[in-house]
């Protein structure tokens, strides 16, 4: 496929070689194409394994592809901070006040290049909906989303679909549902319904955010 991350021997760097080759050792491939714009949110789905990180992590080092990501504040904390920064973290508060969803945009918006990754479900533990954060963003910021997909199944990695959002919610989650349909999680019974959380709860998080 055109789309298929070529092989470590064509990589300019060594530590794109590198992180193809690591890859490999496990049985992951990785597809991709072009970002639309320098601006965007990475959807991350389905998050069910302490496993996709890494994976997720050495795919980037392979992209060569400076995705930021966001992750609960109190992961960032001592040295362990401080890497997790390095690799691209961004902490974020959720006790924090409305107006945050706001700052981030803009702060991503001030950037030249800035892709944010962010897993909707919130947690590897199952849940019955989507956090609504995401798309709050994505509208806010007005960028695309990119659906990246971990098919633990097929051992595939793909940032290959992109979506604009209407501000149709329904139309727009049909369409993830669409790009996200036959995928396979880590752990199936922990992967979220891809629906978004009821309207008091999207309020709560909207508060929050």
């Amino acid at each position: 496929m055109s789309d298929y991350l070529q092989r470590p021997e064509d990589l300019p760097t060594l530590r794109r070689r590198i992180a193809l080759r690591v890859l490999g050792l496990f049985g992951w491939k990785v597809y991709f194409k072009p970002l639309p714009g320098p601006h965007g949110i990475a959807v991350v789905y389905p998050h069910t394994s302490n496993w996709d990180f890494p994976i997720g992590l050495i795919a980037k080092w392979a992209l060569d592809t400076p995705f930021s990501w966001l992750a609960k504040d109190s992961l960032f904390r001592g040295a362990m901070g401080r890497l997790m920064r390095y690799w691209g973290g961004i902490p974020i508060d959720r006790r924090a006040p409305m107006g945050a969803t706001r700052q981030l945009a803009q702060d991503m918006l001030k950037k030249d290049w800035c892709w944010v990754g962010i897993t909707p479900e919130g947690t590897r533990a199952y849940r019955p909906h989507w956090k609504s954060g995401f798309y709050h963003l994505a509208r806010t910021a007005n960028v695309p989303l990119l659906l990246v997909s971990f098919d633990y199944k097929k051992k595939e990695l793909r940032l290959t679909e992109t979506l604009e959002l209407s501000g149709d919610v329904e139309r727009d989650m049909d369409a993830i549902r669409t790009i996200f349909e036959g995928v396979t999680a880590r752990f199936p019974d922990n992967a979220a319904p891809i629906v978004l959380a009821p309207r008091d709860d999207t309020e709560k998080q909207r508060k929050r955010a």
